[in-house]
C-alpha cells in the first residue's frame, strides 16, 4: 500500500514536470526568450504553477467527490464557472508571456555585435510584437484552454477512480454473498451426513453387533474430520478419501451382507486439494437407493486421480418403490451449487438413469 502511494506521488510529480516543461517550451518559442533558472521561480511563473495545480487538485479532491458524485450539479457547475472566471481575470499564461516578452525587447546584450546602421538590434525583425496592454478586450485563450484541459483530466481521473472503487465493492459483495451461500450449503450437508451415520450405528447397537465399537471409532474419525477440516473451502484430497473410506466401511458393517460393494481408488492424491464432502452426496445416495433386502444388488464406486483432475464414478441398481427425492432434490442441487461456486467451468457432471442403472460421473479439474 505504501509502495503504491509513493509510486502515485512520483507519477504525479513527473506528469506535472512534463506538463509545465511543454508549456514553458511553447512560450519560449513564441516569445524568443531563453529562460534562466531564476525565471522559473519568478512571480509570474509561480502564479502559473499555483493556478493550475490548485484547479487540478481542488477539482480532484473536493469538487468532484463532494459535489459532482453526490449529484449536486448546480453547485458543481457554479464552482467551475467561478474557477474559470478566476483564470480569465488573472490570465496566468499571459503573465509569463509578457514577462518573457519584456526580456526579448531589451535590445542587444553584452558581447553582441553592434547592429548595422539603420537597423535595430540583431534579430529584432524576428521578435514577436509586444501584446498591446491598452486593449482591455484581450482574452488569454491559452490559459482558458489549459483550464479546460486540467479540469477535464482531473474530473476523468476521479470518476474512473470512483468507478474502480464501486466495481471493487461490487465484486467483494458478490464474493461475500457467494461465501455466505456456500456456508449455508455446507451447514445443510453436515447435519444430514451425520444424521444418516448415527442412524447406521444405532441400527448396529440395536442388533447387538460386535462391530459397534469399530463403527463408533469410524464415526469418531469422520466427526473429527468434519469438525477440523470440512469447515474450510478446500481440504486435503487424502483426508477426503479417508473420510469416504470410513463411511463406506460403516455401511459394510451395517449391511453385513454378501452383496458386492466395489470401492477403489487409483492415482496419487498427495499434495492435492478438493472441496470437502463434494462427493459424499452421491455416495450417500448410492447406499440409500441402491440396496434392497429382497433383490440382489451391487454397488460400484471408483475414484481416479490424475495430475490435475479427479474422476469420480458411481453406479447402482434402480429398485422400484424407492423414493427418489434426494436424487433430484436438495442433495444434488446443493452439490451442483457448491461446484458452481468452487469450480466454475472446471467440472463436468453427468447423471444418467438408464437400463435400471443409476450412474454418476463427475470430472473435476483441481
Amino acid at each position: 500500500m505504501v509502495l503504491f502511494r509513493v509510486s502515485s506521488v512520483i507519477a504525479h510529480v513527473i506528469s506535472w514536470l512534463l506538463f509545465f516543461s511543454l508549456i514553458i517550451s511553447f512560450d519560449s518559442l513564441a516569445s524568443h526568450h531563453h529562460q534562466t533558472f531564476a525565471d522559473f521561480f519568478s512571480l509570474q511563473y509561480l502564479l502559473f504553477y499555483t493556478t493550475y495545480l490548485s484547479i487540478f487538485y481542488f477539482n480532484l479532491k473536493v469538487l468532484v467527490p463532494h459535489l459532482y458524485l453526490r449529484r449536486r450539479y448546480v453547485f458543481y457547475v457554479a464552482a467551475i464557472l467561478l474557477l474559470l472566471l478566476g483564470v480569465y481575470l488573472t490570465q496566468p499564461f499571459d503573465h509569463i508571456y509578457n514577462h518573457n516578452q519584456g526580456f526579448s525587447e531589451q535590445g542587444p546584450r553584452f558581447g553582441d555585435r553592434p547592429p548595422p546602421p539603420g537597423s535595430a538590434y540583431p534579430g529584432a525583425e524576428n521578435r514577436a510584437p509586444p501584446r498591446p496592454e491598452a486593449y482591455p478586450e484581450h482574452i488569454d485563450i491559452v490559459s482558458i484552454v489549459l483550464f479546460f484541459m486540467i479540469w477535464s483530466l482531473s474530473t476523468a481521473i476521479q470518476i474512473i477512480r470512483q468507478w474502480r472503487i464501486t466495481e471493487k465493492r461490487a465484486v467483494q459483495a458478490e464474493a461475500d454473498k457467494a461465501n455466505a451461500e456456500l456456508s449455508f450449503l455446507k451447514a445443510q450437508i453436515n447435519p444430514h451426513f451425520l444424521f444418516n451415520t448415527l442412524n447406521n450405528i444405532y441400527s448396529l447397537a440395536v442388533t447387538g453387533s460386535k462391530q459397534t465399537p469399530e463403527a463408533i471409532m469410524k464415526l469418531s474419525n469422520i466427526m473429527r474430520y468434519m469438525t477440523d477440516e470440512a469447515a474450510q473451502n478446500y481440504v486435503s484430497l487424502e483426508d477426503e478419501i479417508s473420510c469416504i473410506s470410513d463411511y463406506i466401511d460403516l455401511q459394510r458393517i451395517r449391511l453385513n451382507t454378501q452383496a458386492s460393494i466395489n470401492f477403489s481408488v487409483g492415482g496419487d492424491a498427495t499434495g492435492k486439494q478438493i472441496a470437502p464432502l463434494v462427493l459424499m452426496t452421491f455416495i450417500e445416495n448410492v447406499f440409500k437407493y441402491g440396496i434392497s433386502s429382497h433383490e440382489p444388488w451391487d454397488i460400484l464406486i471408483k475414484i481416479f486421480i490424475d495430475k490435475h483432475t479427479v474422476d469420480f464414478f458411481c453406479q447402482n441398481k434402480i429398485f422400484s418403490g424407492k423414493q427418489d427425492k434426494d436424487r433430484t432434490g436438495i442433495g444434488i442441487n446443493n452439490t451442483r451449487q457448491r461446484l458452481d461456486f468452487l469450480y466454475p467451468s472446471r467440472y463436468v457432471l453427468d447423471i444418467i438413469s438408464k437400463d435400471d442403472l443409476y450412474t454418476v460421473h463427475l470430472s473435476l479439474i483441481l
